[in-house]
């Protein structure tokens, strides 16, 4: 995934000590100017309050620091590495998966603009799709030809990375750029072009070509090759037993998304909210999934349409967004209701799927009986919630169909355009906010289909 931070050190909650100060302003908060007020303390991590208490009983807040519109803690890291496994010294709280959150506030002066997009390769004499061996030889040659680090998972090259920037398979083979957080529109445009300079110089000379879309036109299910990683083998299985169309999901659909940063829990909510409820609009633009076995499908964004029925304990539109009380705790309690795909230990992924990640916190997962959760099992877990908008340590905005160069461009540039600037932000908010959530989704329901009276 792209990411949104600019301090890259890899941590966890079980090797690095944070002690921070708190800084009074009528009550409790630890904005940007107080960063200089942190000590850090390579041992367990303990967050030690100096000025009164953070929690108190069952979760609950007290002179809480994320309500209050400022940012609270520190952010000591971007995302650890998903697959390295921390030594847990104590378990996990409830309180500690809100603060991982809350440490993706940051100062404006430090938001950036993170771009993702995937595509499908085909071979150019057959429009079949490419084989796994095609798209190793495809990664072993842009590493050696452009400097890329490559990326293994057992014997198989599964992706690339370079500086901030990965290349990784979706499950069909689909090729994902997640790009480096950048700080202009202008620079993200630039990455995107580079990308498809460098696929394109090496797939040329292997008889590949790259179709930008969001519904594979042609192949059926059984015609797409399955990638060599361990999680979509979990995912895979369990995909049919939630939703009819999940296999579809995985395998023949391309998106193109935005992952943008926020200042506070106040800017979060309010980014939030905008960009769940204009999602249905990005959707109409950039529309381009039209065709299914070669044939018209009836639909604008048959991707789109296709998580109306892969998971609906993972997908939608999250109407608790809009409640008075929405924050980061109230999202760490939907995720904690959301079933688990997998826990990755020994360099292999375990398959909990269907389990909880509750249990998980009490020790009490059946497939690992007596062991608990770190932070990057719990970033590892949000990667597995699929709304139209996602929050992590920073929003990504989910209901773009992929598309060509252009619009791989336009995406962030809209959502930018809509978050980033303070006047667009709260006008969207001023059209939107009487917006019921039945209107909402019936937005959403109508940008899918091809219909001559919307």
């Amino acid at each position: 995934m792209a990411l949104i931070s600019q301090i890259y050190v890899p941590y966890s909650r079980h090797d690095m000590n944070i002690q921070y100060k708190l800084q009074r302003y009528g009550t409790d908060k630890l904005t940007a100017r107080s960063y200089n007020g942190m000590g850090l303390e390579l041992k367990e991590l303990k967050i030690q309050q100096h000025h009164g208490q953070l929690f108190h009983g069952g979760g609950k807040r007290k002179n809480s620091l994320y309500h209050k519109g400022k940012c609270n803690l520190l952010v000591v890291a971007a995302s650890p590495p998903t697959e390295d496994v921390a030594v847990i010294s104590e378990p996990l709280t409830k309180e500690d998966l809100v603060a991982y959150l809350a440490s993706g506030c940051k100062p404006k002066e430090k938001w950036r603009i993170g771009t993702e997009h995937e595509k499908f390769g085909f071979q150019q004499t057959t429009l079949q799709p490419m084989k796994y061996e095609q798209i190793s030889e495809l990664l072993q040659g842009m590493a050696e030809r452009f400097s890329w680090d490559k990326v293994m998972e057992g014997d198989f090259i599964i992706g690339l990375k370079q500086d901030k920037q990965s290349i990784s398979l979706e499950p069909g083979g689909q090729f994902e750029l997640s790009g480096a957080p950048l700080e202009t529109l202008h620079q993200t445009c630039a990455e995107v072009n580079s990308h498809l300079y460098q696929v394109k110089a090496v797939a040329e000379e292997m008889g590949l070509g790259f179709l930008g879309i969001g519904f594979h036109p042609k192949w059926a299910v059984k015609d797409i090759p399955i990638m060599p990683k361990g999680r979509y083998d979990i995912m895979r299985n369990y995909m049919p037993k939630v939703g009819s169309l999940g296999l579809d999901m995985m395998f023949r659909t391309c998106t193109v998304q935005v992952n943008l940063d926020f200042s506070s829990e106040v800017d979060m909510v309010r980014k939030f909210r905008v960009g769940l409820a204009l999602q249905p609009i990005a959707t109409a633009l950039f529309a381009n999934s039209p065709f299914t076995e070669g044939k018209p499908n009836g639909f604008l964004s048959y991707r789109s349409h296709i998580w109306t029925d892969t998971d609906n304990n993972r997908c939608g539109m999250l109407p608790f967004v809009f409640d008075d009380t929405f924050g980061f705790e109230s999202y760490v309690d939907y995720a904690l209701d959301v079933p688990m795909y997998f826990v990755y230990r020994n360099k292999k992924y375990v398959d909990c799927s269907g389990m909880s990640f509750k249990d998980f916190m009490k020790g009490k997962l059946p497939s690992l009986p007596g062991e608990f959760p770190n932070l990057n099992d719990w970033e590892n877990h949000l990667t597995t919630i699929f709304p139209e908008v996602r929050l992590k340590r920073y929003l990504e905005m989910r209901g773009a169909d992929g598309g060509p160069w252009r619009r791989l461009c336009a995406l962030p540039a809209l959502w930018v355009g809509l978050l980033y600037d303070e006047t667009s932000l709260q006008s969207a908010l001023d059209i939107t906010k009487d917006w019921t959530q039945e209107e909402m989704q019936m937005l959403r329901n109508k940008v899918l289909r091809q219909r001559k009276d919307f």
